[in-house]
């Protein structure tokens, strides 16, 4: 399928050369509010540049990939999907949960596919946790823990103001991670019992691009509280940009049998660490997938294939709109002081067989 990239920022390099290992991704064209950006990547990785009107109107290109920044993802996956084109979408899927419902109606209007990244919980890293827990290696999934603590961006992002704008932020930015490998690993969330809160009013930048302009900060900037799973699961989650340092692993699952060491959620590979009564260290875990470097446009793959197989596609739109759902209920949650049921859901995405060769998402 020929593909066309809207956006030309940071993200795309990963995407341009992710592709090169999919034979079913052709990258034909790419664009951006940014003229010269476009014309810039289109001469480094020998594509098309192209207007964004031209893009969208462009008979051969099937399937469009946003990489936009998060305010203008709804905007640009819906202006795709009725000039009827199949989007694969950089997260979140949109800023509110009425763009995301807009989003799943007009795909069924159209009769077209979305996905939304991330891709991650698709390389071997994820794929090994989540074949440990489809073995029953734990045994009944009990509980977990999630954390992603930082400091924020503004010290090297080349453009650090809209992470402290609405749609950005720890949890809408890197939340996408951590929610999407849960509900891979466990299933869909039932409710959200949080507290979120913001320790500034306003960052300085330290990349050279911005060094010492102020951002203000719209969102808040620390997310903290329990998820639990229609399995009966109990996840506590922390997302911050208010910490310097910690020691915690990125995701833990305690089973009744055993507890799992998950890798980054942001990462395709990592090694899964598995302990149970009887063994007296954490054991590393070999990996059963492939996958295991950054492979972003994987999802778009599978996407592509699930096209021609008429199957589900992995990076689904009802999972994306779930996780849409989860995050938007941690602030929801802190302002009511109330558990909030989600009223959202979706299946859990099939795991990639095994055995596959690079470039394969199906046998």
């Amino acid at each position: 399928m020929k593909i066309g990239i809207i956006g030309c920022g940071s993200i795309c390099n990963a995407y341009f050369n992710g592709s090169k290992i999919f034979p079913m991704l052709e990258i034909a064209a790419c664009a951006d509010i940014r003229q010269d950006a476009a014309v810039a990547k289109a001469a480094e990785f020998k594509v098309t540049a192209m207007s964004v009107e031209k893009l969208l109107a462009d008979p051969e290109i099937g399937m469009v990939i946003n990489l936009t920044i998060p305010k203008a993802h709804a905007e640009i996956t819906l202006n795709a999907l009725n000039a009827g084109k199949h989007v694969y979408s950089e997260k979140p899927l949109a800023i509110t949960r009425e763009e995301g419902r807009l989003i799943q109606e007009t795909a069924k209007t159209r009769k077209l596919r979305v996905g939304c990244a991330p891709d991650t919980f698709l390389g071997g890293g994820q794929q090994t946790c989540r074949k440990l827990l489809d073995d029953g290696w734990l045994g009944r999934p009990v509980a977990g823990t999630a954390f992603m603590l930082c400091h924020g961006p503004e010290r090297w992002h080349p453009n650090p103001a809209f992470f402290y704008q609405k749609g950005a932020g720890p949890m809408f930015d890197m939340g996408p991670y951590y929610v999407t490998s849960l509900v891979h690993m466990l299933g869909p969330v039932r409710r959200v019992a949080a507290i979120t809160g913001a320790s500034l009013k306003e960052r300085i930048a330290e990349c050279k691009e911005h060094y010492g302009e102020r951002l203000p900060v719209e969102i808040p900037t620390h997310y903290s509280g329990t998820l639990e799973f229609h399995n009966g699961a109990l996840v506590t989650m922390v997302i911050s940009f208010d910490v310097w340092a910690h020691g915690h692993a990125p995701i833990e699952i305690y089973g009744s049998n055993a507890s799992l060491q998950v890798p980054d959620p942001n990462s395709f590979g990592g090694v899964p660490r598995l302990k149970n009564r009887d063994m007296k260290e954490w054991q590393d875990q070999c990996l059963s997938h492939g996958y295991s470097e950054n492979t972003r446009s994987i999802g778009a793959a599978d996407m592509v294939c699930a096209i021609q197989a008429n199957r589900p596609h992995r990076c689904g739109l009802s999972l994306a709109n779930h996780i849409l759902d989860v995050m938007h209920s941690f602030e929801e949650s802190s302002v009511t002081r109330q558990a909030v049921e989600i009223k959202t859901t979706c299946d859990r995405p099939a795991p990639l067989p095994l055995g596959l060769i690079p470039g394969q998402v199906d046998l």
